[in-house]
């Protein structure tokens, strides 16, 4: 039986697991990203990870591969890394040539936002409903983007596709990590949430003024969430911003791509009742192709998947690390 090693590198996590179609996953290596060590120190590790795995399970399964995630902008098929947000210090950093060198293997390298459209569109929505296109929009610290064609990631020329985190939502609104102002990511990210949160206090938000003092001043997405579930009026409009703003994005990629299938993945995912119906009401407003296309009207009814659907994931965090396991199991 063929196994593969699917590596999940975050910028706060490092997750490695062996992985077997037959069984599953096999077992799950979790560490800390230790950036503040640098760069070869997080490879380091990750290496060590790799080869203890292999270890422990040559003896009953064959290894196929090895595929890696981790944050973009990626450049492929070189395996370089451009500035990532959440990996500083790491610009122009040779990721894969120095993975390689330790292993001494050849190892497959993507996005992690296409790794988890990957697993989806393999394991979970797209292959619940028959589909093999997709695309993901992941709400994390940022906002990754991952898009699958017919059963394969959608990379561009260079590597680069699917970055409609950085889709303009506001030409006039904050400035992004991208240097750009107002993309989908300072709106509908974590760190959108806790940046809003933090100007509707110093405007006088009692409620998240309230939740402020209780934390100490330690702001997450999920305290936002929190406050807005248990009737916080401030915290609502939030996620009415998020919605609208993941609304806005939804009808460039449906005018654009006209896939059967969106999926929002992520942490930010777990207040989805929260900002849902504001996307979907944008959505309808601003994409003509939804409004002809979503489920029940007479066009998407005509089709086996119902319209174009827009859902939450179902791999949940784990879909980057399963989709690295499918990449590796490729790799033959």
């Amino acid at each position: 039986m063929d196994f593969s090693i699917g590596v999940d590198l975050g910028g706060t996590n490092l997750r490695i697991a062996a992985y077997s179609p037959a069984s599953g996953v096999l077992e799950v290596i979790s560490l800390p990203t230790r950036l503040a060590s640098g760069s070869l120190a997080v490879v380091d590790d990750l290496c060590d990870g790799v080869q203890a795995l292999i270890a422990r399970h040559s003896d009953e399964y064959e290894l196929s591969g090895i595929g890696i995630g981790l944050p973009g902008p990626l450049e492929l098929p070189a395996g370089r890394v451009h500035s990532p947000p959440n990996l500083p210090g790491w610009d122009q950093f040779e990721f894969r040539r120095e993975v390689e060198a330790r292993i001494g293997r050849h190892v497959a390298i993507d996005k992690d936002a296409n790794l988890a459209a990957l697993a989806e569109a393999g394991l979970g929505l797209g292959f619940e409903m028959g589909v093999s296109s997709l695309c993901m929009l992941t709400l994390g610290t940022g906002i990754g983007n991952g898009i699958v064609l017919d059963g394969k990631v959608y990379h561009g020329a260079m590597g680069m596709a699917g970055e409609a985190g950085h889709l303009t939502i506001d030409p006039d609104g904050p400035v992004c990590g991208c240097k750009n102002t107002g993309c989908l990511e300072v709106f509908a990210s974590a760190t959108g949430v806790v940046r809003m949160a933090r100007e509707a206090i110093s405007k006088g938000a009692e409620g998240l003024g309230r939740l402020h003092d209780i934390d100490g001043g330690q702001f997450s997405a999920r305290t936002v969430a929190e406050a807005a579930k248990g009737g916080d009026v401030d915290a609502q409009r939030i996620f009415e911003t998020v919605g609208r703003s993941i609304g806005i994005g939804l009808a460039e990629l449906v005018n654009t791509l006209n896939l059967p299938l969106y999926v929002i993945g992520g942490g930010l995912v777990a207040a989805w009742e929260l900002f849902a119906p504001f996307a979907l009401k944008e959505l309808r407003a601003r994409s003509y192709v939804y409004r002809l296309t979503e489920p029940g009207s007479a066009v998407g009814s005509a089709f086996s998947f119902g319209g174009t659907q827009v859902l939450p994931a179902k791999l949940g965090t784990d879909a980057g690390l399963l989709g690295a396991c499918l990449l590796g199991m490729n790799e033959i």
